[in-house]
Parts: C-alpha cells; structure tokens; sequence
C-alpha cells in the first residue's frame, strides 16, 4: 500500500495493528486448545469467552448469541440454514406451529445469502419471493409487507449493500417480518463500523472480521439464543453445539480487538468519511459525462461511492486508476473468476452493457480531504482518458 491510495475497504480494510498485538499470544506462548481441561487449555478458554462477551456487547446482545465463524459467508450460512431447518425440526417435534415453508428475500443481497437460500429451495424444496426493490437498491416497508405470507419462516435482507452501499431501514424491516411471525436476518458484514449495530431487532446478524481490521479468516453468527438452529458442521459440539471443531481463539481475540475499536471511532469517522465522499461524487459527477452514481443519494454508507461510467470499460478505469496510485473495485470481490455484469446493478434496471462500466470506491476510516480530492481528480482523469475509445 505504500504510496497508493487504497479505496477498497469494501473488499477487505487494513487490519489493525492493536488487532494483531491482542491475537499474538494465543498464536504463540498461551497455544493451548480452549476445550482442554488443564492449565494449557484455561487461559485461551478464558480468552475466547472473553472476546465473546466484548463482541456481545457491541451488538447489544448476550454472550451466549455469538457464535464465531470464518467469516461472514459462513455466518450468512448458518444463519439463514441455521435457523430454518431449526423451525423446521422444532415443528416436526410438535413444540411449535406447522413448518412453514416459505422465504422472502431481494435479488440484490450478496452471494452467499442467495446461495444459501437456493440451497434450501433447491435442496429441501422451500419455495422463495425475492422482493423488488427501488431504483436506488432500497426495499420498501409496502414491498415487504406484500411478500411476506402466513407461511414465511424467514425473511433475509442486507442491512448496508456492499456494491451500491444502499443501507435499508431494518428496525422497519424486522417489524414487518415480526408481525407475520417470522424470523429475521440481516447481513451486516458492510455497516460494522459506520453505522449502527445495536437495536436493530433482528434475530440474526452476520459480521465479518475483515472489513473492520481483524485479519480475514474470522466472522459472527450473532443469532438469539431462543431461535432454534440445527449446525451445519457437525462434531465435537464446540461454540455452543453450533459450530464444531476446535475454535480459533487468536482471530476471535482480534476480532473482538478491532470491533471494539471500530465501533468507538464510529461516530466521529462515519461523519468525517461521509462529507469527503460526498465531495467526492459531486466533483465525479459534475467532470465526467455520462457518469451516474448507483445506489441511494441519501441513505448509504458514508465511505460508499459507486459509479457507472457510460461510454467506458469498468475495468479498463480501474487499470487506469491503477496507473495512477489508485486501487479501487468493479464491485464485489466475492465472485470468483466473474466476468458478468453484477447482479445488483442489473437487478436494479440497468442493462448488463452499461453495468459493466461500474466502479467502487469504498474509502478507509483515516482517509483525509487532500486524498478525496486527489481520488476525485485521478477518477476524472482515468475516466476522461478511456471515453474516446470507447464511443
């Protein structure tokens, strides 16, 4: 990163270095397996309990709803899975009412809600309602409210989306889905950090480490304790009987570490963030012909800015922004090996042609004005530069 400006945070954020410091230990010294019942084990049994209650207390929940994870697809997961097979297994025992079967999301949320809510259609025959949004990637209370049915067990939306950076209105949301007796999740991986974590009423949120500065190889399942919810890897019955197999207790430790201090810069860094990337779209805007910002003018995260650039190559802008000491994104990078156009922006009306042409840029907690201003300007040049060829 010496030397560049890296405005790809979306994607994966710096890590801490007081997150590396906090894990260090257990990767040295106190090595011991937290299930071990002697003095080699204590100390990271007490560690990991101790990152639990600290992650727990950031998201207003108990220590007894975290459940760790490698990340946030694997959170999304278990979560979603989790939680319906569970309803499904605790109608099947007569505790509860008969299953329900039915699931609501958007054709907007990242991969691996999709994915596993295709599992579950696919592979145990749940039928699903994806909800259309706006133009701008928002799901309407009114939209919600028309998909969900007396058989909805669950109802799965993102809480800030990771490639237009639209942030929806989730207490709203979890209500809807509440008053039609069904369960709600949302993956928060985006908002850690920049917006708000606490009082969302939810029943489930996913967390990934990565994009608050723990390493990557680290993520939440935060999901009630009340909410019954069948494993999806299956052994020796650690964190909880949820998630089995031996527990990485040095990436919780960071996790813990670089939440806690993601969330008490919050405040100060979402509202200085937000006023240099709003100069900075308007300047984009204002340069490049053609040019459409994508996602909610209003309601997105502060460090969020997402253009199409009509006229132009995606990833023929982001070669230039390259060239000139910038890194930026083309969207999400959790599409392995994917040349097509995003799914989020076609979902939204815009043709796959011009979808192609997007740009992310997903700006760092310590960036200044004078780095903005000089994105702005390389993002102009680079975008100014490639329009001929492609006219």
């Amino acid at each position: 990163m010496t030397g560049r400006l890296y405005l790809d945070t979306a994607a994966a954020a710096p890590v801490r270095r007081e997150a590396l410091e906090a894990a260090w230990p257990y990767l040295a010294g106190a090595f011991g397996n937290p299930s071990s019942h002697h003095e080699f084990g204590r100390g990271p049994a007490e560690a990991l309990a101790d990152a639990r209650a600290r992650v727990a207390k950031v998201l207003g929940m108990r220590a007894t709803d975290i459940t760790f994870t490698s990340g946030g697809t694997e959170a999304d997961n278990l979560a979603i899975i989790g939680m319906v097979l569970g309803a499904q297994t605790q109608a099947r025992t007569g505790t509860a009412e008969p299953p329900r079967r039915h699931i609501v999301t958007s054709p907007i949320e990242h991969e691996a809600v999709l994915a596993s809510v295709e599992f579950l259609t696919r592979v145990h025959g749940f039928t699903v309602t994806e909800v259309v949004p706006t133009s701008d990637g928002t799901v309407t209370e009114e939209a919600l409210a028309a998909a969900v049915r007396p058989d909805t067990v669950l109802v799965t939306l993102g809480y800030a989306n990771n490639e237009i950076g639209t942030v929806a209105d989730i207490p709203a949301l979890a209500g809807i889905a509440h008053e039609a007796g069904a369960l709600f999740h949302t993956d928060a991986v985006q908002a850690a950090g920049w917006l708000t974590l606490t009082g969302l009423g939810v029943d489930a949120l996913s967390l990934a480490g990565h994009k608050v500065g723990a390493p990557k190889g680290i993520g939440v399942a935060a999901i009630r304790a009340r909410v019954p919810v069948e494993p999806l890897i299956h052994g020796g019955g650690q964190e909880s009987g949820l998630r089995s197999g031996t527990e990485n207790v040095a990436l919780a430790v960071a996790f813990a570490t670089a939440l806690e201090l993601a969330e008490a810069e919050r405040t100060e860094a979402a509202d200085r963030v937000q006023a240099i990337r709003d100069e900075f779209i308007a300047t984009v805007l204002a340069a490049v012909p053609g040019a459409f910002l994508t996602g909610s003018t209003e309601s997105r995260t502060p460090n969020h800015a997402s253009f199409c650039f009509s006229n132009t190559s995606g990833e023929a802008v982001l070669l230039e922004l390259e060239r000139r000491g910038v890194t930026a994104s083309s969207g999400s990078a959790c599409a392995v090996g994917s040349d097509e156009p995003s799914h989020v922006l076609t979902a939204l009306g815009i043709e796959a042609e011009v979808a192609q042409t997007s740009v992310r840029f997903t700006f760092p907690s310590s960036i200044t004005v004078e780095q903005g201003r000089a994105a702005a300007q390389s993002a102009i040049a680079a975008a100014e530069s490639l329009a001929t060829s492609f006219a």
